[in-house]
C-alpha cells in the first residue's frame, strides 16, 4: 500500500451516473488485476474504495458510480483537481489460473476491472471472452473497448433492450477454461452455481479502512474469516460459504 497524490486529468460521463477519471501520479504499486484505491474526500470522515480499471506507466483510469454523497462530489471534479489516494489494495487476480480460453463477467460497476484483467491475459496470449451485464442499454459502457482490446464479447440487458436478454448466466460459452467475475453478490452466487470450472470471484463490501486493519469487512470462508479488503476482494470459488 502507498499513499499518493494523483492529479485529475479527466472526469467524463459515460452514462447518466457513471463516470470514467483518468489521473496521473505513482501506479507502481498497482500490479495486479482487480486491486483498489481508496480516494480521500474532502469534508468526509471515510476514504471511497474504487477499482482499478486501468494503469499504464503513471496514469490510473477509474470508472465510478454516483450513487452518494462522495461519488457525487467526484462526479464534479474538474482537471487538476488533487487527490490523496492510498493505492495497490486488495489482492486482485491470479492470471496463472486462467488458462487458456478464460471467461470474464462483469455486472454494471464490476465492468470496470475486468478490463485491466482482460488487457493483461491478451498480452500472454489468451483468448478472452467477456460477458457484461446490465439492467438495460442506457447502462451499457466499455463494449466498444473490450471489443477493441481483441476480447469476444457479449452483453447482456435484463430487460432485452440490447444484446442478449437475460443475466450474464444466460450467455454462458459451451466451454472456457476458468472464469472470473465482478458484480454484485446475487450476480456472483448465480454465476458460482451456474458454471462448473474453477473461478475467481470478486466481493464487494462496505469498508472502513480498506487495509485490513477494522475488521469491518469480514467474511467467513472454508478455512476461517477474511478481510475483503485485505485477503480478498478476489476468492477462489472452492473457497467460498454462502451466508443464508
Amino acid at each position: 500500500m502507498k499513499q499518493v497524490l494523483f492529479s485529475v486529468k479527466e472526469n467524463t460521463p459515460l452514462t447518466d451516473n457513471v463516470y470514467k477519471m483518468t489521473l496521473t501520479g505513482d501506479c507502481s504499486d498497482i500490479t495486479a488485476p482487480g486491486q483498489f484505491v481508496n480516494i480521500k474526500i474532502n469534508g468526509l470522515f471515510l476514504r471511497r474504495p474504487i477499482s482499478v480499471c486501468d494503469r499504464e506507466g503513471d496514469t490510473l483510469t477509474i470508472i465510478y458510480k454516483v450513487v452518494g454523497k462522495g461519488t457525487e462530489i467526484m462526479s464534479k471534479m474538474s482537471e487538476g483537481t488533487v487527490l490523496d489516494v492510498l493505492t495497490g489494495l486488495g489482492n486482485g487476480y491470479n492470471l496463472e489460473l486462467c488458462g487458456e480460453n478464460p471467461l470474464l463477467l462483469g455486472g454494471g460497476v464490476g465492468v470496470p476491472p475486468m478490463y485491466m484483467l482482460a488487457k493483461e491475459l491478451i498480452k500472454s496470449g489468451k483468448k478472452v471472452t467477456v460477458i457484461l451485464g446490465f439492467n438495460t442499454k442506457s447502462e451499457v459502457f466499455y463494449e466498444d473497448e473490450f471489443k477493441t482490446l481483441g476480447c469476444d464479447v457479449t452483453v447482456t440487458t435484463v430487460d432485452g433492450s440490447y444484446g442478449k436478454k437475460g443475466f450474464v448466466t444466460d450467455a454462458l460459452p459451451e466451454s472456457y477454461s476458468h472464469f472470473c467475475c465482478c458484480g454484485p453478490e446475487p450476480m456472483l452466487k448465480a454465476v458460482y452455481k451456474s458454471t462448473n470450472t474453477s473461478g475467481q470471484l470478486s466481493f464487494e463490501e462496505r469498508m472502513g479502512c480498506g487495509f485490513g486493519a477494522c475488521m469491518g469487512c469480514s467474511c467467513k470462508t472454508i478455512t476461517g474469516y477474511k478481510r475483503i479488503c485485505k485477503e480478498g476482494p478476489v476468492m477462489k470459488k472452492e473457497e467460498i460459504l454462502w451466508e443464508d
